[in-house]
């Protein structure tokens, strides 16, 4: 292949990593919007972190025997310093990271919330990809059950905001450490007797983490999870005094669960209680969000120890969803008034009045093309009418002739004779349109 050649060849993002594109932008927006109005009404902070942290962290919090940390990360060495770096594949690890490195419980607990990209080394699929944005909370420094009924509570206001329907709350404990490894002990020893039926996949997690055979998603080893030892059948007074505390607020506040031995998340840091948000719309991704308590993970990166909890959602999966139930998303609206104009007087005036409308609060476009191509009036019509903006400002010779400017509605009933050209004084223009797009559409 010619090096003229090679330069020619086109270009495509990586696969798996997805352009979100104007015309899916409504979309984002409304879910965005909707989830941030919820989480603020609770009360919860907005926090940061960055994209790259050091893989150590998620190897420390995650756990070395996850899928995560054996086939998912994206991580390379820092040419730099040759430290090794990972994109974050979930956000917990990090936020708890910030949390010590920041103090951020010294006078107390913090409610937070983050949304954003993970990256996670997978194949592509509907609702699953290798960039993918997730919304999160955590619950920081809180010890009763009454935490963990409140960010679910959060989850089911935010699908009746959606208006999303067919999500069921699945429940489960993990109870504390002494209770898992007395299960540990039991399900080793019953997993064992079938070792000749088990996948590649359980047999490597037996002996390391033998919960994550329970979760297995092979249908010749569904009978022998479901008739596993269950792990809530080893929880102590304490454990089942938490749990059953978590199902005494939701049946109060009306929220329909089902209690799932099977539950176990894939990360090692959860602990006690655990939860999963599915659906049956999306196939074989049918997991929403899920979460529970990960009372050890602060400890467990080096801060002083204190309770926590937290969820997160797949966001492309949700708006899969809202998709699917064709739920009919408010548009982004267009801009408030897009600028037309001819001649070279008139495209030097035409800056000076968008940046006038600007200065009074109003969004504008102004039409720009090469000086030395001639765009027609009719034209650059079109082009305002396509644009969504309310209303077109059009300068021509006349108009500066006149010290006036022309005004056209351009989303009016045409019946209504409210797209009449009208022309007001020059001076009068931002006071003149502010007027109208208020009275119009109640925007200030």
């Amino acid at each position: 292949m010619t090096e003229k050649k090679r330069n020619l060849e086109r270009l495509t993002g990586v696969k798996g990593m997805n352009d979100i594109l104007p015309r899916d932008v409504s979309l984002w927006f409304f879910f965005e919007k909707t989830v941030t109005s919820i989480l603020h009404s609770y009360g919860y902070q907005n926090i940061r972190t960055p994209i790259l942290e050091y893989t150590s962290l998620f190897r420390r919090g995650i756990g070395e025997v996850t899928d995560i940390v054996e086939k998912e990360m994206y991580s390379f060495i820092d040419s730099l310093n040759g430290k090794k770096l990972t994109m974050r594949p979930e956000n917990t690890a990090a936020i708890v990271r910030a949390a010590i490195e920041h103090n951020l419980l010294y006078d107390g607990p913090k409610r937070l919330w983050y949304i954003g990209p993970m990256f996670r080394h997978e194949r592509p699929q509907r609702g699953r990809y290798r960039q993918f944005h997730q919304v999160g909370v955590e619950a920081l420094g809180f010890k009763g059950p009454d935490i963990d009924a409140e960010i679910i509570l959060m989850c089911q206001r935010l699908w009746g905001d959606l208006n999303l329907t067919g999500i069921r709350l699945e429940l489960n404990s993990l109870g504390h450490k002494q209770e898992r490894a007395a299960h540990r002990d039991q399900l080793i020893a019953y997993l064992e007797r079938y070792i000749e039926l088990l996948d590649d996949d359980s047999k490597h997690r037996l002996y390391t983490n033998p919960l994550r055979v329970l979760d297995t998603k092979n249908p010749a080893l569904q009978d022998i999870a479901a008739n596993a030892p269950k792990l809530i059948d080893f929880l102590g007074n304490e454990s089942l005094a938490h749990f059953e505390g978590i199902q005494s607020l939701l049946s109060e506040n009306n929220i329909t669960f089902t209690i799932n031995p099977r539950l176990v998340r894939g990360l090692d840091y959860y602990n006690m209680t655990v939860f999963e948000w599915v659906t049956d719309k999306l196939g074989a991704q049918g997991t929403v969000g899920g979460g529970g308590r990960y009372d050890p993970l602060i400890n467990q990166l080096g801060g002083k120890p204190a309770l926590a909890c937290g969820w997160a959602l797949g966001v492309e999966r949700i708006l899969e969803l809202i998709r699917e139930d064709q739920i009919v998303v408010p548009s982004e609206e267009g801009c408030d008034v897009y600028i037309v104009h001819q001649g070279a007087a008139a495209r030097s005036f035409a800056f000076v009045v968008a940046e006038q409308l600007r200065d009074a609060g109003l969004d504008v476009i102004l039409h720009c093309s090469s000086d030395d191509v001639l765009v027609s009036f009719k034209s650059q019509m079109k082009l305002a009418d396509a644009s969504g903006a309310a209303y077109a400002v059009i300068l021509g010779d006349d108009e500066l002739q006149r010290d006036e400017v022309s005004i056209k509605s351009l989303r009016s009933d045409r019946t209504s004779g409210d797209n009449i050209q009208q022309r007001v004084p020059g001076k009068r223009l931002s006071e003149f349109l502010t007027n109208l797009i208020v009275t119009r559409s109640g925007k200030y």
